[in-house]
C-alpha cells in the first residue's frame, strides 16, 4: 500500500463518490478537469488577463484534486486493511499508520476547501507613509522598504519603485513599490502573503537624531493594494479625473526637475489623490499614477463587498482599519512582535533583512484556522 503521488489528476484517478465527507470535491474536480481543456486551447493564449485568470483557479484546484486523491488513496488503503485484518491478523499492524496518514490527509483537504480569498495570486502596490515621529519615522519607512525588498527578493518576486519621497536624512517620507510574482499557484501569490502586512508599524529605538540616548516610539503606515491584471478591470471615466502637473522635488522641498513631469490625478466621485514624480516622462508619471488609482479603486471596492461577505469568507486578520496598529519592531530588546496573532521573536535584525516569512506564516494560519471555525459554526 503507497502513498499516492502528489501530481495526481482527474483523468487517472476515480471520480469522486457522490456522497461521504468530501462529496463538495466533485464539481471542483469537473472544474479542473474543464480548465485545463481550456489551457490547452491557442485561443486562451491570445488573452493575457484571462489567461491568467484561469492558470490561476486550475492551480489552486489541482492542489485541491490531489489532496482529494490522496485521501481517498489512504481511505481505501485503510479500508483494505481492516477487512484484510479480519483473515490474517498481520495487516493489523498497518491500520494506527494508515489511521494517522488518513487522518491527515483529510485534514488537509478540509483546509484546502476553505473559501480563498480570490485575489491571492495577485501582484501587489505596497505603499509606506511615514507617521508620528518626524524624521525618525521616514527613517523607520525606509528601514520597511529594505525590509519587503529583501522578502521579495528571497522569494523570488520582481520589485518596482514607482514613487518616492525623500526625507533629509535618508529616509522616505512616502514610497510606492509594485511587487510582482512568478508562480500561478496563489497559495504562492503576492497578495496571498502581503495582505496581511496593512496597518500601522510601530518602532521602538534610539534615534539617530537623539543625543541624550533615550529611546523614542514612532510609526509608518502600510498599504497594501492587489494590483489590477488588466485596465478593463476598473474602468474610469476620463471625465471623473482632475489632473495636475507640477515639478518634482527632493528632500527639502528644493526641486529637481526643471520641467513639469510630476502629475497629480485626483480621482473626483471618491476624493483619492495619487501624486506620482519618480519618473523624469510627464506621460510615465500619469501611467504610473493611474495604475495605482486602478489597484486603490479595485481595493475600495473590495472593501465594501467584503464588508458584506460571509464570516468564512473574509479575512479575519488583514484590517480594513489602516490605524490599526499591528506590529511593533523594539529594537533594544531586538524583538518583532505581531499584536494581531501574538507571534513574537528575538530576532529583528533578521527580519529587517527580510526575513518575515514566519511572522507572515502566523497570520496565514490564524487566518485559516479563524475561518475553518467560522465554516463550521455555519448553519447548514
Amino acid at each position: 500500500m503507497t502513498p499516492p503521488s502528489d501530481s495526481a489528476v482527474p483523468g487517472g484517478a476515480p471520480e469522486p463518490a457522490a456522497g461521504g465527507p468530501f462529496a463538495s470535491v466533485a464539481p471542483l474536480v469537473a472544474e479542473h478537469a474543464d480548465l485545463e481543456r481550456q489551457l490547452a486551447d491557442p485561443e486562451l493564449h491570445a488573452d493575457a488577463g484571462r489567461a491568467r485568470r484561469v492558470g490561476r483557479r486550475y492551480a489552486e484546484l489541482g492542489q485541491i484534486v490531489a489532496a482529494h486523491n490522496a485521501w481517498r488513496q489512504y481511505a481505501d488503503d485503510l479500508a483494505a486493511a481492516r477487512e484484510l485484518a479480519a483473515e490474517d491478523p498481520t495487516f493489523a499492524a498497518e491500520i494506527p499508520d494508515l489511521q494517522v496518514a488518513e487522518a491527515d490527509a483529510a485534514d488537509r483537504l478540509r483546509r484546502l476547501l476553505i473559501p480563498r480569498d480570490p485575489d491571492d495570486g495577485r501582484d501587489v502596490i505596497l505603499e509606506i507613509k511615514a507617521g508620528e515621529g518626524g524624521e525618525e519615522s521616514a527613517l523607520f519607512a525606509a528601514d520597511l522598504l529594505r525590509m519587503y525588498l529583501h522578502y521579495a527578493e528571497s522569494k523570488g518576486w520582481r520589485t518596482e519603485l514607482l514613487d518616492g519621497t525623500e526625507s533629509d536624512l535618508g529616509g522616505y517620507k512616502d514610497v510606492s513599490v509594485a511587487v510582482k510574482g512568478s508562480s500561478n499557484d496563489p497559495a504562492d501569490g503576492v497578495w496571498a502573503h502581503l495582505k496581511y502586512e496593512g496597518g500601522v508599524h510601530r518602532v521602538q529605538r534610539v534615534p539617530r537624531t537623539e543625543t541624550q540616548g533615550r529611546i523614542h516610539t514612532s510609526a509608518a503606515g502600510v498599504l497594501v493594494f492587489p494590483e489590477v491584471d488588466e485596465p478593463e478591470e476598473v474602468v474610469i471615466d476620463p471625465n471623473d479625473l482632475k489632473i495636475d502637473v507640477f515639478r518634482s522635488s527632493g528632500p527639502g522641498g528644493q526641486s529637481v526637475n526643471t520641467t513639469d513631469s510630476a502629475v497629480r490625478i485626483t480621482h473626483l466621485p471618491t476624493g483619492i489623490v495619487v501624486s506620482m514624480q519618480n519618473e523624469k516622462s510627464q506621460l510615465q508619471n500619469r501611467e504610473a499614477a493611474l495604475r495605482v488609482l486602478r489597484a486603490r479603486l479595485l481595493a475600495a471596492q473590495q472593501e465594501a463587498a467584503e464588508a458584506e461577505a460571509s464570516a468564512a469568507r473574509r479575512s479575519q486578520v488583514r484590517t480594513v482599519d489602516r490605524s490599526e496598529r499591528i506590529r511593533t519592531y523594539n529594537y533594544p530588546e531586538n524583538r518583532i512582535s505581531d499584536h494581531r496573532t501574538g507571534y513574537k521573536a528575538y530576532n529583528l535584525d533578521s527580519v529587517l533583512d527580510g526575513a518575515l516569512e514566519p511572522i507572515i506564516q502566523s497570520a496565514i494560519q490564524a487566518d485559516e484556522a479563524a475561518r475553518l471555525k467560522a465554516l463550521a459554526e455555519a448553519p447548514a
